[in-house]
């Protein structure tokens, strides 16, 4: 069994987020099957019928194709130990929201939600979007507090950097005017989200802090990224998964190998933009059927256990490195939320065994608690 595929095995994964998170979404469901990188297209693609066998739910070509903030897109892949869901959202809090998440409160809870929503927050519903978004941040991560089960893992996306220059379906004539100075809003409502996520118990993951020097990744237009980085991405992911399960990664160096195969000759982010055509949206049924024929199904009993407990890793303190004149005054103090060190163990008292601090995100609360193992949870 691969082990991406023991991981993740009878477990419900929820995506949440812009295009940035559709892609986390399409390069989970990659690898999941085989170890490949995205291909240009595919990361350029949106609303397609179908993805490397999963199937498009509601919106997307089955409505219509266009860049505003109405646009919807859900997307599912599903198999006998593994079902996987995208939701394309544009603001953290809005009706839509809220039906997503009365999905997570009539049907299955999912056991890990990957979520992140700010580029579309800040700019395209106020230009005084500050106190909007933090109150939306406030409901949100309340509401879903309150639906999910205490072993459900919730991680914050930190948005990740932003270009001087933004090109492309994303930034309409209505908004071109904010090109130049949204790079350090997004720097202002990553410090909002974090600090909020990590106050209401939730993990954060700063996206922002680990590619703030990878950014020859970054694509044309400014916002997007290439099939490198996202491989990046779903690697910090899956570690940060397999600690909060206390899942020990067995032979890194063989899962990293897996996990990060050649590019083709003929695979260049280079020559990649943004470029989806424009056009009104129609109207889009509320009603969702995640449940269509099951796709091939690959079974996933015959690989080893996996061993409970946590890998160890050396911990070095570091801190970002921006430069104090790119940022606005306000700004200047601007530090990643992955120095604050914590300490892991059996209990909390201070004779507990020291676990370093976890480099990739800001804090974990606690570890946690699996349910029983399921037999056929994705059976209808």
């Amino acid at each position: 069994m691969r082990p991406v595929a023991q991981l993740l095995h009878n477990k419900f994964v929820v995506v949440l987020g812009d295009s940035i998170q559709r892609s986390v979404y399409k390069d989970l469901v990659l690898i999941l099957q085989r170890d490949s990188y995205l291909s240009l297209s595919q990361l350029k693609t949106k609303g397609e019928f179908s993805f490397e066998q999963d199937c498009l739910v509601e919106g997307g070509r089955l409505g219509q194709m266009n860049n505003g903030t109405a646009y919807r897109e859900v997307r599912q892949y599903r198999t006998d130990h593994n079902l996987v869901r995208f939701y394309f959202v544009t603001q953290v809090f809005s009706r839509y929201m809220e039906s997503i998440l009365a999905d997570f409160e009539q049907g299955i809870k999912p056991d890990l939600v990957i979520v992140n929503s700010c580029v579309w927050d800040i700019s395209r519903y106020s230009h005084q979007w500050a106190s909007e978004y933090k109150e939306n941040l406030n409901k949100f991560f309340r509401k879903l507090k309150a639906i999910l089960p205490e072993e459900s893992l919730v991680v914050w996306n930190m948005t990740m950097p932003l270009g001087k220059k933004i090109v492309g379906g994303f930034l309409v004539p209505e908004i071109q005017h904010m090109g130049p100075t949204l790079r350090f809003d997004v720097i202002e409502a990553n410090y909002f989200g974090a600090t909020l996520a990590n106050n209401f118990g939730f993990d954060v993951l700063d996206l922002h802090f680990q590619f703030r020097f990878s950014l020859q990744h970054r694509m044309h237009d400014g916002v997007h990224w290439n099939s490198v980085a996202h491989r990046k991405i779903t690697c910090l992911i899956l570690e940060h998964v397999a600690q909060a399960w206390g899942v020990e990664l067995p032979k890194l160096d063989q899962i990293n190998a897996e996990t990060h195969p050649p590019l083709r000759e003929n695979h260049s982010w280079q020559t990649a933009t943004s470029s989806a055509p424009a056009r009104y949206q129609g109207s889009y049924s509320n009603q969702r059927c995640f449940y269509p024929p099951v796709m091939p199904a690959t079974n996933y009993n015959n690989g080893p256990v996996w061993t409970q407990g946590q890998r160890m890793r050396q911990f070095s303190g570091f801190g970002s490195q921006y430069s104090n004149d790119d940022l606005p005054p306000h700004l200047t103090c601007y530090q990643s939320f992955e120095r604050e060190a914590f300490y892991r163990g059996a209990n909390n008292s201070p004779a507990a065994p020291y676990w370093p601090v976890n480099n990739l995100v800001m804090k974990q609360k606690r570890r946690k608690p699996q349910k029983r193992e399921r037999q056929h949870p994705y059976r209808y």
